[in-house]
């Protein structure tokens, strides 16, 4: 896709039968006739069709948060999700977990030749499906085509732009000994979905991909008066590579017990028989806050609340730690170090 949006050619894109080449990242017919039947149909709105280079956009009170993600996961296509959609909820929770609204997307795709079309609308379609019901809109765009071998089918880059308003300071540096830990939900979903597809695993009952967008949760979270000192997303090394980051960002420990951490049996089964931790594994559509003790329920309390976060659960607290050290209180009574992820567990999950 390129910011601007031709018109004019004959509509003749064989959906069914027709794959990616080198035409389509040309710049000429074949590239304008690609980027309006594919992505100008799919992604229209006020922005886009102003054709141009780049999105003519209006501005916003409060301070503007900037985020981009690239998207590589392998599969393309799994249970729960895909790419385009996975994109879109991927840069969506980077900006909102800073407590800003998402305002825009821009995406940019890398193609590579002999793709299927009928593939790439599938992605695109579920790209705009999400971005639509989001209510952020991809406002400008790219597109790239590579000879075959060079890429894997398709990459895709998300850049999103939203607004936080004064008062409002999320960061992994405020954390402060006596804070409260919560997560809205189950861990290693993400993660699991994408290994049972790409190793051919079938379980009674399926594991899909919790990818979705948590800016109306956040939303409700921050109405709810809660003192919310940091929000995360735990994606690439899960939880507890995440917890690692904050606890070294605000120079602080953080304790957690194994028995509150919310893990569905069938993904809890699947990282046993994978020789997997669970707290390690990718999620797409959860996040971690952390709060003033005294505001610990009510903001439990708001995140229950919304359909994201029903299982939403209080598991853990920061403490005075000079080495800053992320502990796990076990199931069995002890207390067990919980490390940053060595080495790459999941490659390709998002």
């Amino acid at each position: 896709m390129s910011g601007a949006v031709k018109k004019g050619y004959v509509r003749g894109l064989d959906i069914k039968n027709g794959r990616v080449d080198m035409s389509h990242g040309s710049g000429g017919r074949a590239m304008a006739q690609l980027i309006e039947e594919m992505f100008a149909a799919a992604f229209d709105n006020e922005y886009l069709r102003q054709g141009n280079d780049g999105a003519l956009l209006p501005t916003a009170g409060g301070r503007l948060v900037m985020a981009t993600d690239a998207h590589v996961v392998s599969p393309l296509f799994f249970p729960g999700g895909d790419i385009g959609c996975l994109s879109v909820h991927g840069t969506i929770n980077d900006v909102a977990v800073m407590g800003a609204k998402p305002l825009y997307l821009a995406a940019s795709f890398i193609l590579e030749e002999g793709f299927p079309l009928a593939d790439l609308q599938r992605i695109v379609h579920s790209m705009a499906a999400a971005s639509r019901e989001a209510g952020v809109p991809v406002v400008t765009g790219d597109t790239k085509v590579v000879e075959q071998g060079k890429a894997d089918g398709v990459f895709i880059t998300t850049t999103g732009v939203g607004v936080v308003m004064d008062g409002v300071d999320l960061s992994g540096a405020n954390v402060r000994p006596g804070d409260v830990i919560l997560l809205s939900g189950s861990m290693g979903d993400h993660g699991m979905a994408i290994m049972s597809r790409r190793e051919n695993l079938a379980f009674d009952v399926p594991i899909e991909s919790d990818t979705a967008a948590l800016h109306h949760l956040i939303a409700a979270m921050l109405d709810s008066g809660a003192d919310i000192r940091c929000l995360r997303d735990p994606t690439r090394g899960g939880l507890a590579t995440t917890l690692n980051e904050i606890a070294k960002q605000s120079a602080v420990g953080l304790t957690i017990n194994e028995e509150a951490i919310p893990v569905k049996p069938v993904v809890a089964a699947a990282c046993e028989f994978l020789g997997l931790d669970p707290l390690y594994v990718a999620n797409e559509g959860k996040l971690i806050a952390i709060c003033a003790a005294g505001d610990a329920e009510k903001l439990l309390a708001a995140m229950r609340a919304h359909p994201l976060g029903g299982d939403a659960a209080i598991i853990g607290a920061a403490y005075a730690d000079p080495h800053h050290f992320v502990q796990m209180k076990t199931a069995f009574g002890g207390r067990r170090n919980v490390d940053w992820l060595a080495g790459e567990q999941l490659p390709r999950i998002c």
